[in-house]
């Protein structure tokens, strides 16, 4: 069996992550998606970089629900499999799903790059064994101090795509070659509003040939008309019923 998976911030949002959108995505009466362009860090790093490190912090607290579980067994399970997640925390990562199975396209909020050159590093690990660099990062945070790159001294920022830039190049040719390689038995799109036309496209292409399109979203989304099977659950409910079925199904 042949998989793609989509996942946006509706499956995050179960574990406790507010989404963009969402009733409890505003930040201090602030837009997120006012925060998340390249004017935003011009204007003012700091406070950009006050509002990503509380979302850090978010997230190291936070822990992967049944849907991440659920997408990890299907990957296990799966003959070929992708996860292309919308999402940029490591909540995937931690339920287990492997780095060479997963495609963060909007980048990992625990990268650090710079704004001018090519230097970043990750700040946190998914082994969890770099416990002394996170107290130094949080000591860090906690003064909330813009850092400079040690290359060329420029600002640094999140490693994210913000509103208004390009893909990952190196992530959508992964996706791209994916889908090259042939189409897919089963296309699963969970928690994403499909707002971005590049996710719809995918998910179009991955089932073009026959192939079973899911998407799991309590509202309906652009790619309705086109799923074979909609469902209007939350992710964290649907998925572990729906990969026992597959699996069973096998």
């Amino acid at each position: 069996m042949r998989v793609l998976g989509l996942t946006g911030a509706g499956v995050s949002a179960e574990s406790g992550i507010p989404t963009f959108r969402g009733k409890d995505g505003y930040w201090r009466n602030l837009d997120p998606a006012r925060l998340a362009t390249p004017e935003a860090f011009a204007r003012d790093p700091k406070l950009v970089w006050e509002w990503y490190r509380e979302r850090r912090h978010r997230i190291r607290n936070a822990q992967p629900n049944a849907a991440h579980a659920a997408i990890t067994k299907l990957a296990q399970r799966a003959d070929e499999f992708l996860l292309v997640t919308q999402n940029v925390d490591d909540l995937h990562a931690r339920a287990g799903l492997p780095k060479e199975k997963m495609v963060q396209i909007h980048g990992d909020i625990f990268v650090t790059t710079c704004s001018r050159c090519d230097f970043g590093f990750t700040e946190r690990k998914h082994d969890h064994e770099q416990e002394q660099e996170q107290e130094e990062e949080e000591e860090v945070e906690e003064q909330n101090v813009v850092p400079r790159c040690a290359k060329c001294d420029a600002l640094m920022r999140p490693g994210v795509v913000w509103f208004g830039e390009q893909l990952p190049w190196t992530e959508v040719q992964r996706v791209e070659t994916y889908l090259d390689r042939g189409v897919c038995d089963l296309v699963i799109v969970a928690g994403t509003t499909t707002t971005f036309g590049y996710i719809v496209d995918w998910a179009l292409r991955a089932s073009r040939r026959g192939g079973e399109l899911i998407e799991v979203n309590p509202e309906e989304t652009p790619l309705s008309r086109f799923g074979t099977r909609l469902v209007r659950e939350p992710a964290a409910i649907t998925l572990p019923r729906l990969v026992d079925r597959f699996i069973r199904s096998r």
